[in-house]
């Protein structure tokens, strides 16, 4: 997972020629409403479960598979209506997992995140932390059902050798709603949630100019988008906000400086959709980012918990629920 490096990297190249970009930190925001509890322990036990399958990609098919069953039945405890979307990579079959909630509607809201892994790595952050932040999204919006159609997906395939390629599962499901004419409000991507130190100097960026608009302390979670995705950015950052002990910042960039195919929800870019990505940073923050030791006691589940409950709330606005 490349994207955050090249829309940092972006950033530092836009201030030099004078490009619009929207950086602002968001603060404060009064919480008007409770969200649904997002529970750490469940988190942690999701995060475990998937590090277990290793290899979990297509050197181990089989743990692949099992991958995609576990998602598959968390939601169906949740109560979630739950599909897969099969299809052949390499002559393998794989498949994305697809929870549906809410009524059918003119628009539907996607949030997605990879649960493959890279080589023979458990990959706690890169990606399970997404993946079980999204079945404990689920169990929230089983719980407190949305207005209009919602659809969250567990992607195959994000990591090399098909990273960038039509194998990857984003790609598949993208081009198959554009096929059938689905108009998508909002695609939301959580490639690694887990990651967080309040230590000076924890966050890294390519560019040390950055730390003049970013904090120094790993304490935060990005969203980032287009330029023509700042709606569907401020929306998410101001209902991550929201939530007691979570900071978040954000990042617009010009789509013609983006090269936006290192990550999944860039092939909902590609297919005409907004779209936007909500990272603890990846390696500019994690050193253990596809090594063997990134696992899952490393990570922190308590303001992993606090990202769900801000998803939620995100996803509740852009359903149709109006912000305060």
């Amino acid at each position: 997972m490349n994207a955050f490096r090249i829309v940092l990297l972006l950033l530092f190249v836009a201030l030099a020629t004078g490009a619009l970009l929207l950086t602002q930190p968001i603060g404060p925001v009064r919480q008007a409403r409770q969200p649904v509890a997002a529970d750490a322990a469940r988190l942690r036990a999701h995060v475990e479960a998937l590090c277990a399958l290793v290899p979990r990609n297509l050197s181990g098919p089989t743990k692949l598979a099992a991958a995609a069953r576990y998602v598959k039945d968390a939601w169906k405890q949740a109560g979630a209506t739950v599909s897969e979307q099969a299809y052949l990579a390499e002559g393998f079959p794989v498949s994305n997992v697809i929870a549906t909630f809410g009524p059918e509607s003119s628009e539907t809201v996607v949030v997605g995140a990879h649960y493959d892994a890279f080589g023979a790595m458990p990959g706690a952050d890169d990606n399970a932390s997404g993946v079980a932040g999204l079945i404990e999204l689920g169990r929230a919006l089983a719980a407190q059902p949305p207005r209009s159609r919602v659809e969250l997906v567990a992607f195959t395939l994000e990591e090399p050798p098909y990273f960038n390629s039509p194998q990857m599962g984003s790609a598949v499901h993208a081009a198959s709603l554009k096929a059938r004419g689905v108009k998508v409000k909002a695609m939301l991507g959580l490639e690694m949630i887990g990651t967080f130190s309040d230590a000076k100097g924890s966050q890294s960026y390519p560019v040390p100019a950055l730390s003049l608009l970013y904090p120094t302390r790993g304490d935060f979670v990005i969203v980032a988008g287009r330029l023509s995705d700042w709606r569907l950015t401020r929306i998410t950052k101001r209902a991550l906000a929201s939530i007691d002990g979570m900071r978040a910042r954000s990042i617009n960039a010009p789509p013609r400086l983006s090269q936006a195919d290192l990550s999944d929800h860039a092939n909902y870019w590609r297919a005409g959709f907004p779209a936007v990505m909500v990272s603890d940073t990846a390696f500019f923050r994690n050193e253990r980012y596809h090594t063997p030791e990134d696992t899952p006691e490393r990570l922190d589940y308590a303001r992993m918990a606090r990202v769900v409950e801000g998803l939620t709330e995100a996803v509740l606005v852009l359903t149709g629920r109006p912000a305060d």
